[in-house]
């Protein structure tokens, strides 16, 4: 891969200031405080938030306290969504800090998945690295790493660790140099107004003439109402950590600099603003 390697940094230690505050309808034995934190964009609020909880079950009893679970305006947070992605979908024309709710009842069973251990976390995980490998190298890269390499990975992000995380990673970055770039770009595609949860096709970084795909041909192929007419005025902001990247960056950089560890890149389909 080519090595920009402050990039990685940088989406690496991407922060979100973000704000806690309890549900007003959970039961308290006392006025709960809101709690601050800089959340880590590519992490999962589940794997960060231990001190929050432990910081609003002082002032709650123990019979008052189901599984906790984040709502932003309205809007139930998905877990096993990375922290940028659910900034940039539901928050990222808003004032910083981001004002999240907690609860700790009612849990929206129809809505999120249970994640009562970090075991939980880790699986996921691990599930989408190697489902990104099958698309970049069939397989190969991941399957030839032992069990420690795939821990390190998971140790690497879960104690924010970026040399230990990328000592394992760059290799799942590489590719031969007569190929031009990996066999497909693992990528989704999210809406916040969509009924559908992502949208996740083939695509290959480079043509059939051999020349780099870019992110307008992705979206062109993928999504074509995100791109803004020649003669029109623009209505979306395509966004990959709270940048919109130009549309003639080629998919290929894109994938190896700013997927999120799970070897995905999460792009956001965000309405204009109209302010």
């Amino acid at each position: 891969m080519t090595d920009d390697k402050d990039v990685l940094r940088d989406v690496w230690y991407g922060r979100i200031p973000t704000c806690f505050t309890l549900y007003q309808d959970e039961v308290t034995e006392r006025e709960a405080e809101p709690y601050y934190l800089l959340l880590p964009r590519i992490s999962y609020l589940t794997l960060v938030t231990d001190k929050v909880k432990k910081h609003f079950l002082k002032v709650m009893k123990p019979e008052d306290v189901g599984e906790m679970w984040f709502e932003y305006e309205g809007t139930p947070l998905k877990w096993h969504y990375p922290i940028g992605l659910l900034f940039d979908l539901h928050a990222s024309n808003t004032a910083l800090p981001w004002n999240i709710i907690v609860h700790f009842k009612n849990f929206p069973e129809a809505e999120l998945l249970h994640c009562l251990y970090k075991d939980t976390i880790e699986a996921y995980f691990m599930s989408c690295i190697k489902e990104a490998d099958a698309l970049k190298h069939k397989s190969q890269v991941i399957n030839e790493m032992q069990k420690k390499d795939h821990k390190q990975l998971w140790m690497g992000l879960q104690n924010d660790k970026f040399d230990q995380f990328w000592a394992i990673n760059r290799k799942l970055m590489e590719y031969p140099a007569e190929d031009l770039g990996f066999r497909y770009i693992p990528f989704r595609i999210y809406q916040a107004s969509s009924e559908r949860p992502f949208i996740q096709k083939l695509f290959r970084p480079v043509d059939a003439d051999g020349q780099l795909q870019s992110l307008g041909d992705l979206l062109k192929d993928v999504f074509p109402i995100a791109l803004t007419p020649e003669d029109g005025e623009k209505k979306f902001q395509v966004m990959i950590h709270g940048i919109e990247p130009l549309l003639d960056t080629p998919m290929q950089w894109l994938s190896e600099h700013l997927s999120y560890p799970d070897n995905f890149l999460h792009i956001s389909i965000i309405p204009q603003p109209t302010d």
